[in-house]
């Protein structure tokens, strides 16, 4: 019987991601330790990597009756997710560290792992789908059954490699078919509330955290109108994106929004909401799944946040690394670091980080 490594989070997903595994695969369970409070300045407890989970986790794997270890990638995750995530806050950007924890840690540092113990394949407990289309000999991403719960977004930047070495066990399942076979076997974790933050931001609170992170203090600067009038002060450029309103503290009749972020002379810009919509941006860093290069324009639908609603667009090859995306019509909040994932379809077309508006 081929072995599996299957990511164990703690959580009711990966729990019956598990389950759904041993009944096919020799399976080790692995539940991945990627920092600890100290490092992040926190004292949470009720963390995705706290002792809890972990313990959460091992008591799965001894109820299905498989071998568990902790695999410790602090300093990985310290170098590819926390400290990328500080700076591009630092630059003005907004990164998504919940795709780079996938990208660099789940399907890059686990894979190697699961090869190492002689592993056929690693499982996760993400909804999504993976299927090997013959015609054009790709491996290919789709989007999960549980439409709510589909996280093709965040896998958007797997490679044909990790395509190929990766098992959705959720994605042809409903969230509530999953926690109803979790509770049906007995696990402990059944009705354990999924993560919504960041995980090593418990609080969402960005700005605090970069200072606690760095030990540095943010440096205060101006707000001002898009005709360079100060509004006000803000707390430094690192407690801002694009979009944001709340927290401004601008004392005003009229309600404004983070249009630009201005690092070089530490300006947040503000303006009323249409200045936040654009109709055009460009990205890198790309990663095509459905086809292997863009030869001419080709219609998508694209998403440039996860909880956003797919969006017509026109996307062109610009550069070796470089996209352009032309939408349909203007939308809100296009911010420098985040992921924009292209679809056709059910179908991941492919995704890069906005680099241009």
């Amino acid at each position: 019987m081929e072995k599996a490594l299957i990511a164990m989070s703690g959580g009711v997903d990966s729990s019956v991601a598990a389950l759904l595994m041993s009944r096919k695969y020799e399976c080790i369970g692995a539940n991945m330790r990627l920092y600890d409070n100290e490092t992040v300045g926190t004292k949470e407890a009720k963390t995705c990597c706290s002792l809890d989970d972990a313990m959460d986790a091992r008591r799965v794997a001894d109820k299905i009756g498989m071998p568990f270890y902790v695999l410790n990638f602090e300093e990985d995750f310290k170098e590819k997710v926390i400290s990328n995530f500080v700076d591009c806050y630092q630059k003005g950007m907004t990164p998504n560290p919940c795709i780079d924890c996938n990208r660099f840690i789940k399907f890059e540092k686990f894979m190697l792992k699961a090869r190492e113990l002689g592993c056929s394949c690693i499982a996760t407990g993400h909804y999504a789908k993976v299927e090997y289309d013959k015609e054009s000999g790709r491996y290919l991403l789709k989007k999960a059954r549980d439409t709510a719960k589909d996280q093709s977004y965040v896998l958007a930047h797997m490679t044909q490699e990790q395509l190929a070495f990766a098992r959705f066990p959720l994605g042809n399942m409903c969230k509530s078919e999953t926690r109803a076979m979790a509770e049906k076997h007995g696990f402990a974790n059944a009705k354990k509330h999924d993560s919504q933050d960041i995980c090593f931001v418990p609080n969402g609170n960005y700005g605090d955290f970069i200072c606690t992170y760095t030990g540095e203090k943010a440096e205060e600067g101006y707000f001002t109108d898009p005709g360079g009038n100060i509004l006000g002060k803000h707390r430094g450029i690192w407690y801002y994106t694009i979009g944001q309103r709340k927290g401004l503290g601008i004392s005003s009749t009229k309600p404004y929004y983070v249009s630009k972020i201005d690092v070089k002379n530490n300006i947040v810009e503000v303006a009323d909401e249409a200045a936040v919509y654009g109709m055009r941006l460009r990205a890198d860093h790309l990663n095509l799944i459905l086809v292997k290069d863009i030869e001419k324009p080709v219609r998508v639908k694209a998403k440039i946040r996860y909880r956003q609603a797919e969006q017509w667009a026109t996307v062109k090859k610009t550069g070796e690394d470089e996209i352009e995306v032309e939408f349909d019509k203007p939308q809100r909040a296009i911010t420098l670091g985040q992921t924009i994932v292209l679809y056709q379809g059910d179908c991941v077309f492919g995704a890069g980080i906005i680099s241009k508006k």
